[in-house]
């Protein structure tokens, strides 16, 4: 009366087989409590968006970091710590390892690390330390460059960021009722 059960289910001939997608990662970047941007499908580590020797595209931060490197390396420590430390702190932090140890770009070597892992960077030309050890300012001018890409001005401070990108964010538009 009924018809017998097929132990063996094939998809219909009409239905394409299924293929395997390579898994498939959000680079999601939070700025603040209830607030995030830049959220990028992407697979594997990322390029960065200027090269190494890319200093002289942005000329003010050239000099900046030619005279002055603490200040360069201290806007962008606030940016990556999420203002958990001041510009003025980091600064300071990194003028007395360089006065005292000349070892500075091990410090500095330690935020490119996190900057990497917080954009999905990918480790180039070479490691962190050794970028940071033979080219400390170009270092500084490319991650200075590359938050101020990805809508983060370190000249602003990491508050002052945060103030910009909740202004940016349009506010919801509730349903349409009678």
């Amino acid at each position: 009366m009924y018809p017998s059960i097929e132990t063996n289910h094939e998809p219909p001939p009409s239905a394409p087989p299924e293929t395997p997608q390579p898994p498939q990662t959000t680079a999601p970047f939070v700025v603040g409590p209830n607030v995030s941007v830049l959220q990028v499908p992407t697979i594997g580590p990322a390029s960065w968006s200027t090269g190494l020797f890319d200093c002289c595209n942005d000329v003010d931060n050239c000099c900046m970091t030619c005279f002055c490197p603490c200040i360069t390396f201290g806007q962008i420590a606030e940016i990556i710590d999420h203002g958990s430390i001041s510009c003025c702190a980091s600064s300071g932090l990194y003028t007395g390892i360089m006065c005292l140890t000349g070892c500075h770009w091990m410090y500095s070597c330690f935020y490119r690390r996190k900057l990497r892992g917080q954009f999905f960077l990918e480790e180039s030309p070479c490691g962190d330390c050794c970028v940071h050890c033979c080219c400390e300012p170009c270092a500084l001018c490319q991650e200075y460059r590359e938050l101020r890409l990805r809508g983060l001005d370190p000249y602003f401070g990491w508050h002052a960021n945060l103030v910009r990108q909740t202004a940016l964010i349009p506010p919801a538009v509730g349903a349409m009722t009678r």
